[in-house]
């Protein structure tokens, strides 16, 4: 368990609509939120899932990009300032596309994750990732995660032991299930102890809208701030370590992971999860374990 940072850390979720395939569009908006949030004193925005191209599957090929895309120059000046952390459709040097995350900050854009968990059609369109991925700013560990990935515990987990402050979800959740996402952001931040970020559209395709509801979460999983629904929002909060320190000091969960635990012991055999090494208990039958 990594010790807390030396500071706070104001972070921005941005509540935004994407336009179907349309890539210059969303990231001159996306850069405009984000230099928004930096106006604000955030250090970091997080955007919604494929927010680069909209949350719209027959959309994702033709507007699949790679981190030296000039479409995407709004959003590396805007890094400048603020580490920007966006959804997009990324073309692989093989020529299959990720569900990704990229991460535009003074160092320029790098693909900082790809998706693991895809989502029923998603799979027709994107190959899942096989890396955990992590952003670090001014001392915070932040564990990255898109939509789906939230609901496998073992996921915000790996991030946890390797050493994340906050678990941070680029969604697009639609809309009726936002009760859903609050159920997992809790549960993922109290298990884990640590805070957790979501970001989700509004708008969006007709058959699949989506209606927002991002949030952030305390360590203890309490709701510390919330976007509402359906219209869009620039939502700011600050992560404080004082708070990550006391209920780390008292909800031991994460320091005793993979300890002794007799018949219920939880280790698991050599996986590697976000950069950490944990024990994953070899399945019984009619068990599945998730990785």
């Amino acid at each position: 368990m990594s010790a807390p940072p030396p500071a706070p850390l104001r972070l921005a979720v941005a509540q935004s609509r994407a336009e179907p395939g349309d890539v210059p569009t969303n990231s001159r908006r996306a850069a405009a939120g984000a230099l928004r949030a930096a106006r604000r004193g955030a250090r970091l925005v997080l955007l919604p899932e494929l927010h680069l191209s909209g949350y719209d599957l027959d959309a994702v090929a033709a507007a699949a990009v790679t981190p030296d895309d000039p479409r995407l120059d709004p959003i590396r000046e805007a890094g400048r300032e603020v580490t920007v952390v966006v959804g997009a459709p990324v073309a692989r040097p093989d020529g299959s596309l990720a569900n990704a995350l990229l991460v535009a900050d003074a160092a320029g854009i790098r693909v900082a994750y790809e998706k693991r968990h895809l989502w029923h059609d998603e799979r027709r369109h994107f190959t899942p990732g096989t890396a955990p991925g992590a952003v670090t700013v001014d001392g915070w560990r932040l564990g990255l995660g898109i939509c789906y990935d939230l609901s496998f515990p073992e996921h915000a987990r790996a991030s946890a032991v390797g050493g994340a402050h906050a678990y941070l979800v680029a969604g697009a959740f639609a809309a009726g299930t936002e009760h859903r996402a609050a159920v997992y952001l809790a549960a993922r931040a109290l298990e884990n102890t640590v805070f957790t970020a979501f970001a989700n559209p509004v708008g969006g395709p007709a058959h699949r809208p989506c209606a927002g509801a991002g949030s952030v979460w305390a360590p203890d999983g309490a709701r510390i701030a919330s976007a509402g629904r359906t219209r869009e929002r620039l939502l700011v909060a600050d992560l404080d370590p004082a708070s990550l320190a006391r209920v780390r000091g008292f909800l031991r969960m994460l320091a005793e992971v993979g300890g002794p635990g007799g018949e219920g012991d939880d280790r698991v055999d050599a996986a590697t999860l976000g950069g950490a090494q944990l024990d994953v208990p070899a399945a019984r039958p009619g068990q599945l374990v998730h990785q």
